[in-house]
């Protein structure tokens, strides 16, 4: 029996002591990376994490986008100047046009119309000549279901409430979507994630049901949030536990109403994305205090480019054990004299020491002070 063949669907419930400790994790995370960017609102920080959003989740379902497109698009949209633009398609200016509705008009109540409009923009007319998908459209009377194994026995892991009730499922939908939104019992981070998971479940469309599914759960997180931009992009974490994503989307659509479980996995990883989000501020800020260390250590000297480009290398922390005069000759593309040469002057001028191991495998790390 599939989870919406259950008398009760679609009455979810779940144990609430399983995810309290982490929907507390998740405000903290939220309030320590809103604080952060409240203080440096950069156009750049959004238009990156609406790029990683759509980038990811289309990688998610095994589609690779031009993410350089995908950039010109969404700049265009929100009207700031690429510094690199790019020629953009009708395929990408639709991904950044249905991205954008979702996120900045968050107020805006759901409709199925602009469900539609959605996958028509991500299926445009004529995009692909090997697709045959109709933007725009329900699903027709064929059994939605995914399958794999021999034709002969075939395995299904999932099958979607038929094309007769299909409708009214949907109306149904919609309705919990917009009046949820102002239930004070409802956590608004639970309520993301049943978004998530029913719409899912309802498998809508032809095709693109999952970009349409987490393109509504970032609807659900940003009404969360009451922001029109949100600063994180769950797409990538998701990307990369894809596998653990559908093993775990399968289990929920043969359980019962039950969706703790869910609930777990689901906020477990919107943390990690939170997470991901606060290291790369962190890091980025370590770079800026760094070189600015750098610029006034040096009095106006000037670093060859492959010793800035080694320094950039070892502020990501590719090396985390520090970098030999080996590396560096590969990394630099120099040869071991001018490698050897380059990291002595880098210690001579304090971007550099040199690690406690000495001879041929001495490292070099990145000056703290």
């Amino acid at each position: 029996m599939w989870i919406w063949q259950q008398a009760d669907w679609p009455n979810f419930h779940w144990d609430s002591s399983k995810v309290s400790q982490l929907l507390r994790q998740i405000n903290f995370n939220q309030g320590l990376l809103l604080g952060k960017l409240d203080q440096d609102p950069s156009v750049q920080i959004t238009l990156d994490t609406l790029l990683a959003n759509i980038i990811h989740s289309s990688a998610i379902e095994g589609e690779k986008l031009n993410a350089f497109s995908v950039r010109s698009s969404l700049a265009n949209k929100l009207g700031v100047s690429d510094k690199k633009p790019f020629p953009t398609t009708v395929q990408t200016d639709g991904l950044a046009e249905m991205t954008l509705d979702a996120l900045q008009n968050w107020q805006s109540e759901l409709t199925l119309t602009r469900i539609l409009n959605w996958h028509h923009l991500l299926f445009p007319e004529g995009h692909s000549l090997f697709n045959s998908i109709q933007g725009g459209t329900l699903r027709g009377e064929e059994p939605m279901q995914v399958v794999s194994g021999r034709i002969d026995k075939p395995k299904v892991h999932f099958e979607a409430p038929p094309r007769s009730i299909l409708d009214g499922e949907l109306e149904q939908f919609i309705a919990w979507f917009n009046h949820s939104r102002h239930d004070t019992d409802l956590d608004p981070l639970i309520r993301a994630a049943i978004t998530h998971l029913w719409f899912v479940t309802l498998h809508p469309l032809d095709d693109g049901n999952g970009r349409i599914t987490r393109l509504l759960t970032d609807l659900a997180l940003t009404q969360a949030e009451h922001r029109s931009i949100r600063f994180y992009a769950m797409s990538v974490t998701v990307l990369e536990r894809r596998q653990a994503y559908y093993e775990m989307l399968e289990t929920s659509q043969k359980g019962e109403l039950d969706i703790t479980t869910w609930l777990v996995w689901f906020l477990d990883t919107l943390n990690a994305s939170l997470q991901k989000s606060l290291d790369d501020i962190a890091q980025t800020i370590a770079k800026t205090n760094y070189w600015q260390r750098v610029d006034q250590t040096l009095s106006g000297k000037k670093l060859t480019t492959e010793q800035v480009k080694v320094l950039n290398r070892l502020l990501d922390g590719e090396f985390e054990l520090g970098i030999s005069s080996s590396q560096y000759q590969k990394v630099a593309k120099v040869s071991r004299a001018t490698a050897t040469r380059h990291l002595a002057q880098l210690v001579e001028q304090k971007c550099l020491v040199k690690a406690d191991a000495g001879g041929r495998s001495t490292r070099y790390l990145l000056a703290s002070k």
